[in-house]
């Protein structure tokens, strides 16, 4: 047998074999690196959102009656950071209800089953909102910035705050993360801000089947 190729390395001078190998070990390091960092932060992300698996799990048999379409998550999933406006117009961040259980809502005046849905947000955050749980709805009109405010308020929505992104980047930003696949959108979150379930379409958010599942969950993070 010709074993000419095995002995090829080993024939190299002494200083130039000595060169490659530290070219082939730094090479290995770098790639150690850069993909244990990689896992790293990854399973940080998935560590950091796996109680809300908990909770979404323990919320499955819940999801019934008026809440039916509600969906528990089944991976971890931590929302972006979303950005949006308050009534002043300052800019608020998903992350001022860190620590707080959140039920954010995405909707639009030209969404009837947005507009169907609003009375009931409100009467759950009369029923629930508090220091450990509130309801975030988030306007997405693009074209008159007072249309929603007028509406809201003559409807007699008075227990929301009111918050907007006249950009509708906030519906984008979900839709990256395969969330908000039409309006109305509805996402529960953990106090990390990590999905326990969602809800594509309008729901009677204040009756007790809805007030049960957020309940529960609320005492899961107790």
């Amino acid at each position: 047998m010709n074993d000419a190729p095995h002995r090829s390395l080993f024939a190299l001078p002494r200083r130039r074999f000595v060169a490659l190998v530290a070219v082939l070990v730094a090479g290995a390091a770098v790639a150690g690196a850069v993909y244990g960092i990689g896992t790293v932060k990854r399973n940080a992300g998935d560590i950091a959102c796996r109680p809300a698996l908990e909770v979404a799990r323990a919320l499955a048999p819940l999801a019934r009656g008026e809440v039916a379409a509600f969906v528990v998550a089944e991976r971890t999933l931590r929302v972006p950071q979303l950005a949006f406006r308050d009534a002043s117009g300052k800019e608020r961040h998903l992350a001022d209800w860190q620590g707080r259980t959140v039920l954010l809502n995405l909707w639009a005046t030209w969404c009837v089953p947005c507009r169907k849905e609003m009375p009931a947000l409100d009467a759950l955050e009369q029923k629930l909102g508090g220091p450990s749980f509130a309801v975030v709805a988030v306007n997405i009109d693009t074209r008159d910035p007072e249309k929603p405010r007028a509406w809201l308020k003559e409807i007699g929505i008075n227990r929301l705050g009111y918050y907007a992104d006249p950009t509708a980047r906030v519906f984008q930003d979900l839709k990256t993360v395969g969330r908000a696949p039409g309006m109305p959108t509805t996402l529960l979150l953990d106090p990390s801000g990590c999905e326990i379930g969602a809800m594509a379409g309008p729901a009677e958010w204040a009756s007790e089947d809805a007030v049960k599942l957020i309940s529960a969950a609320l005492a899961r993070q107790s």
